[in-house]
């Protein structure tokens, strides 16, 4: 989730006053690509595939986050920022550029959502209350999977990564309002009943993605533009080791959510730029996805959700415009963590 004006997410919680602290590589047409300087990449333009959202009159904005696809081929996404009443989870058909609603709740700020390879159901992050929350795979049937505090500490969780066996990876964001390093990354079991901090002092985590061996994790920290690697162990239930891995050169933008294709490719989200960074695990820079013509109203592009199996990619982007999904090439297939998060 991208980092919101005046960082006032405390205000997600007040019903009805929820004020959200909400270079030059040549292009070609759509889909297109071409060649550009070494180590910047070459420029990849996304296309518009439909409009989501407006901009909310009670929140002043609408956000949009979490892509992933369900089994029927649809993608869900969630805005943020969404009042009580109006659609905070939504089912789309990219073809027939259609929506509908999935879900609604009064209190819920949903900053992610991801299905379960354990029971199927959808999660979904609650920023502003420190919760996950579960539906049933069509929606309906929502459940409070996780609530409290680890280790002392309410979460702010923001985006979800699932291993093999259905055990929750989660980014918590802590700190992020008051700009100190006390985020963490929180394992759950798929029970909800184990809730364990596997690493600590992190910079407002934000993306969380395993990489395509589910050896590691990569965590996109956002207030210092850097992704960290994680190497798990013992099951997946500590960390082994923990090292910078890429230092963003975002200029005025940050690190937002992440995803990770089936050659191992990292696409990191940008909040501050409509734009997402496209980088091989040995952190050399292959790509930027921009929208065509850095297209005004556009402030964001929080994560993106890469067609199973394909390379069709469909990446959330939101600003005073309103929330729209754009569609690019991926560089690689899609798989689990491609989708979403």
């Amino acid at each position: 989730m991208r980092r919101l004006p005046l960082r006032s997410l405390a205000a997600l919680t007040a019903i009805g006053t929820l004020t959200l602290t909400g270079c030059g590589t040549e292009t070609t047409g759509p889909g297109g690509r071409a060649t550009a300087p070494a180590g910047t990449g070459r420029t990849i333009t996304a296309q518009k595939v439909m409009q989501v959202t407006t901009v909310h009159e009670e929140t002043g904005m609408t956000l949009l986050e979490g892509p992933t696809f369900d089994e029927n081929g649809n993608l869900l996404v969630v805005d943020v920022t969404a009042p009580p009443g109006k659609p905070k989870v939504i089912r789309l058909d990219v073809r027939k550029k259609t929506s509908r609603a999935v879900h609604t709740d009064s209190r819920g700020a949903y900053t992610s959502a991801q299905f379960s390879p354990y029971d199927g159901r959808i999660y979904l992050s609650d920023f502003a209350h420190g919760e996950i929350v579960s539906l049933a795979p069509g929606g309906g049937d929502p459940r409070t999977f996780f609530a409290g505090e680890v280790d002392g500490a309410r979460m702010n969780p923001d985006d979800i990564a699932f291993d093999e066996e259905g055990n929750l990876y989660i980014s918590d964001s802590r700190g992020l309002t008051e700009g100190k390093d006390i985020g963490r990354v929180v394992r759950i079991d798929r029970t909800g009943k184990k809730a364990t901090v596997l690493a600590d002092k992190l910079a407002a985590p934000n993306g969380i993605s395993f990489d395509v061996d589910y050896r590691g994790l990569w965590i996109s920290e956002l207030t210092q533009n850097r992704i960290s690697y994680l190497r798990l162990g013992g099951n997946g239930e500590t960390v082994a080791s923990r090292h910078t891995a890429i230092r963003v050169d975002g200029g005025i933008s940050e690190t937002d959510s992440i995803a990770v294709d089936a050659d191992g490719n990292l696409y990191q989200g940008l909040h501050g730029r409509a734009a997402m960074i496209v980088f091989n695990k040995h952190g050399e820079r292959l790509a930027t996805v921009e929208v065509p013509g850095r297209a005004t109203g556009l402030e964001s592009a929080t994560n993106v959700a890469i067609t199973p199996g394909g390379t069709r990619a469909y990446m959330t982007v939101s600003g005073p415009a309103g929330g729209y999904v754009y569609a690019f090439d991926a560089l690689a297939k899609g798989i689990r963590q491609s989708n979403g998060g």
